[in-house]
């Protein structure tokens, strides 16, 4: 029997700072002037799901690349239109808010000092990172409930009720979460676990992130296709054995987007394996450094955001 007494929680790093940097007003500003709000506003968060959720764990995770090369190798369209700069040798640099920018390396140094684990890994989106540790979570015999924490649709494939995977979405909010499980994504989209979300992803496609999809079957049609034939593999199954159950132009659609088929599952499904190393991601309750921590509240302007999560931190 798994052990509900242990809870993990799985931050989205860079979607939790966006929205911090666009919910709070640019005229929160560090003494020398330099906007601190997507600072502050994301040690608010933390200190709020901490003091919600009381996590036993908690990861930070990290986008070390937002548009990674397997995944553009296998679209190029790949959040493509997101690009700002193109730099030789890399998939470009995404375009990101000018007074955002220079935040970032204060939440990094502020994380450290406060002792919580920060995970990227070079190669991969922070959605990798979230699925390796739930991967990692389900194949332990005691496993914790998890929670992550975005506001990307695309991890609604890591939802599986066995675990418990949830996960808690941004849109109405850090202080009222929709809590995203097996029934929900029945209820909203017509798909019954994280992985037929995923196949249903796949067809649907995303403009958001570049993702052609199939013309022509969208996000009800997908659903009622994998109702039927159970997976995107059934679905393409029945295709090729050219079953009566597929319209001719639900077909002829599959077929004429049978490239687009073939590579975007690994694209679209985030990897369980990246190489993430072995990580303490116990919740600490005292800070890892003091004197960083008190040195950076200071200097940027954020004693009491740092004093909400440290005493968040005390109270685990």
């Amino acid at each position: 029997m798994a052990d509900r007494t242990e809870k993990l929680l799985l931050l989205d790093t860079a979607s939790l700072y966006f929205r911090a940097y666009f919910g709070v007003p640019d005229s929160v500003k560090a003494p020398d002037g330099t906007p601190v709000n997507a600072v502050r506003g994301l040690l608010d968060m933390i200190a709020t799901l901490v003091t919600t959720h009381r996590p036993t764990r908690l990861v930070m995770c990290w986008d070390d690349d937002w548009r990674p090369q397997f995944r553009v190798d296998a679209i190029p369209s790949y959040k493509a239109h997101r690009v700002a700069v193109e730099v030789p040798g890399t998939t470009g640099i995404e375009e990101v808010p000018d007074t955002l920018s220079p935040q970032v390396p204060v939440i990094v140094d502020v994380l450290r000092a406060l002792g919580i684990a920060r995970v990227g890994v070079p190669g991969y989106e922070a959605d990798d990172v979230i699925g390796t540790f739930v991967a990692r979570e389900v194949a332990r015999d005691e496993r914790a409930a998890v929670d992550v924490i975005t506001g990307d649709r695309d991890l609604f494939q890591l939802v599986d009720d066995s675990v418990p995977v949830r996960v808690l979405y941004t849109i109405r909010g850090i202080r009222d979460l929709m809590a995203v499980d097996q029934a929900l994504l029945q209820e909203k989209y017509g798909v019954p676990s994280g992985q037929a979300y995923a196949d249903m992803a796949v067809l649907r496609g995303d403009p958001s992130d570049g993702l052609p999809g199939v013309p022509g079957i969208g996000e009800k049609t997908a659903a009622q296709l994998i109702h039927r034939y159970g997976s995107l593999p059934g679905i393409l199954a029945a295709r090729d054995a050219g079953d009566p159950g597929l319209s001719a132009t639900q077909r002829r659609r599959l077929v004429e987007a049978a490239a687009y088929l073939e590579v975007a599952p690994a694209v679209v499904r985030v990897a369980p394996d990246a190489p993430v190393g072995d990580v303490d991601d116990r919740l600490p309750h005292v800070v890892a450094d003091a004197e960083a921590l008190v040195a950076l509240a200071e200097r940027w302007g954020l004693s009491s955001s740092v004093k909400r999560v440290v005493d968040a931190l005390a109270l685990g």
